[in-house]
Protein backbone atom coordinates (compact mmCIF):
# COMPACT_ATOMS: atom_id res chain seq x y z
CA UNK A 1 0.00 0.00 0.00
CA UNK A 2 2.77 2.39 0.99
CA UNK A 3 4.74 1.62 -2.19
CA UNK A 4 1.64 2.29 -4.28
CA UNK A 5 1.16 5.70 -2.63
CA UNK A 6 4.81 6.59 -3.24
CA UNK A 7 4.45 5.69 -6.91
CA UNK A 8 1.29 7.79 -7.23
CA UNK A 9 2.97 10.71 -5.43
CA UNK A 10 5.97 10.42 -7.76
CA UNK A 11 3.74 10.44 -10.84
CA UNK A 12 1.86 13.47 -9.55
CA UNK A 13 5.15 15.27 -8.95
CA UNK A 14 6.29 14.56 -12.52
CA UNK A 15 2.94 15.78 -13.89
CA UNK A 16 3.17 18.95 -11.81
CA UNK A 17 6.67 19.68 -13.12
CA UNK A 18 5.51 19.21 -16.71
CA UNK A 19 2.56 21.55 -16.23
CA UNK A 20 4.45 24.15 -14.19
CA UNK A 21 7.75 24.26 -16.09
CA UNK A 22 7.76 22.55 -19.47
CA UNK A 23 4.46 23.78 -20.93
CA UNK A 24 5.06 27.49 -20.18
CA UNK A 25 8.51 27.27 -21.77
CA UNK A 26 7.01 25.73 -24.90
CA UNK A 27 4.37 28.47 -25.03
CA UNK A 28 7.06 31.13 -24.52
CA UNK A 29 9.03 29.79 -27.48
CA UNK A 30 5.89 29.86 -29.62
CA UNK A 31 5.17 33.51 -28.73
CA UNK A 32 8.80 34.48 -29.42
CA UNK A 33 8.60 32.87 -32.85
CA UNK A 34 5.36 34.75 -33.56
CA UNK A 35 7.01 38.03 -32.51
CA UNK A 36 9.94 37.37 -34.84
CA UNK A 37 7.53 36.65 -37.71
CA UNK A 38 5.65 39.87 -36.98
CA UNK A 39 8.88 41.91 -36.99
CA UNK A 40 10.29 40.35 -40.15
CA UNK A 41 6.93 40.73 -41.89
CA UNK A 42 7.36 44.51 -41.73
CA UNK A 43 10.59 44.45 -43.81
CA UNK A 44 8.92 45.19 -47.16
CA UNK A 45 7.20 48.27 -45.74
CA UNK A 46 10.45 49.42 -44.09
CA UNK A 47 12.17 49.38 -47.49
CA UNK A 48 9.39 51.46 -49.08
CA UNK A 49 9.33 53.97 -46.22
CA UNK A 50 13.13 54.26 -46.25
CA UNK A 51 13.20 54.96 -49.98
CA UNK A 52 10.52 57.66 -49.69
CA UNK A 53 12.08 59.29 -46.61
CA UNK A 54 15.62 59.35 -48.02
CA UNK A 55 14.35 60.75 -51.33
CA UNK A 56 12.33 63.54 -49.71
CA UNK A 57 14.68 64.16 -46.79
CA UNK A 58 11.86 63.74 -44.25
CA UNK A 59 9.81 60.99 -42.65
CA UNK A 60 6.69 63.15 -42.97
CA UNK A 61 4.56 61.52 -45.62
CA UNK A 62 6.96 58.60 -46.09
CA UNK A 63 4.25 56.11 -45.19
CA UNK A 64 1.66 57.46 -47.63
CA UNK A 65 0.48 54.71 -49.92
CA UNK A 66 2.52 51.98 -48.20
CA UNK A 67 0.32 49.02 -47.39
CA UNK A 68 0.98 45.62 -45.90
CA UNK A 69 -1.73 43.02 -46.19
CA UNK A 70 -2.43 40.73 -43.28
CA UNK A 71 -0.92 37.26 -43.48
CA UNK A 72 -2.15 33.98 -42.09
CA UNK A 73 0.71 32.03 -40.55
CA UNK A 74 -0.12 28.35 -39.95
CA UNK A 75 1.61 28.32 -36.57
CA UNK A 76 0.89 31.83 -35.30
CA UNK A 77 -2.47 32.82 -36.76
CA UNK A 78 -3.15 36.14 -38.45
CA UNK A 79 -0.38 38.74 -38.52
CA UNK A 80 -1.48 42.33 -39.26
CA UNK A 81 0.34 45.61 -39.95
CA UNK A 82 -0.55 49.26 -40.48
CA UNK A 83 1.83 51.85 -41.91
CA UNK A 84 1.20 55.35 -40.61
CA UNK A 85 1.66 58.57 -42.59
CA UNK A 86 4.94 59.30 -40.79
CA UNK A 87 6.37 55.88 -41.74
CA UNK A 88 5.81 54.22 -38.35
CA UNK A 89 4.73 50.60 -38.65
CA UNK A 90 2.43 48.98 -36.13
CA UNK A 91 1.90 45.24 -36.09
CA UNK A 92 -0.07 42.81 -33.99
CA UNK A 93 -1.00 39.17 -33.58
CA UNK A 94 -4.18 38.55 -31.60
CA UNK A 95 -3.65 34.81 -31.14
CA UNK A 96 -0.46 35.38 -29.13
CA UNK A 97 -1.41 38.84 -27.77
CA UNK A 98 1.68 40.57 -29.15
CA UNK A 99 2.15 44.05 -30.57
CA UNK A 100 5.07 45.89 -32.14
CA UNK A 101 5.79 49.51 -33.07
CA UNK A 102 8.65 50.20 -35.48
CA UNK A 103 9.49 53.91 -35.81
CA UNK A 104 11.72 55.61 -38.38
CA UNK A 105 14.18 58.43 -37.68
CA UNK A 106 16.04 60.32 -40.40
CA UNK A 107 19.43 61.72 -39.50
CA UNK A 108 22.10 62.90 -41.91
CA UNK A 109 20.12 61.59 -44.87
CA UNK A 110 20.04 58.03 -43.52
CA UNK A 111 17.03 56.32 -42.02
CA UNK A 112 17.30 54.28 -38.84
CA UNK A 113 14.63 52.25 -37.11
CA UNK A 114 13.69 51.68 -33.49
CA UNK A 115 11.46 48.83 -32.43
CA UNK A 116 9.42 48.26 -29.29
CA UNK A 117 7.11 45.39 -28.58
CA UNK A 118 4.79 43.96 -25.99
CA UNK A 119 5.09 41.73 -24.06
CA UNK A 120 8.77 42.47 -23.52
CA UNK A 121 9.73 38.89 -22.70
CA UNK A 122 8.42 37.71 -26.10
CA UNK A 123 10.48 40.25 -28.04
CA UNK A 124 14.01 39.81 -29.36
CA UNK A 125 16.58 42.28 -28.00
CA UNK A 126 16.39 44.18 -31.30
CA UNK A 127 12.80 45.08 -30.39
CA UNK A 128 13.12 45.96 -26.73
CA UNK A 129 13.14 42.41 -25.37
CA UNK A 130 15.34 41.05 -22.65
Amino acid sequence: MRTGLLIVAGLLLVAFIVVAVVLPQMAGAEVKAAAQSLISGADAAKLQVAAAAEKSGSVAGSGNGVKLGSRIDPGHGELKWIVEQNGAIRGWNEKNAIEIAISPALQGGKLSWSCRGFPNDAMPTSCGGR
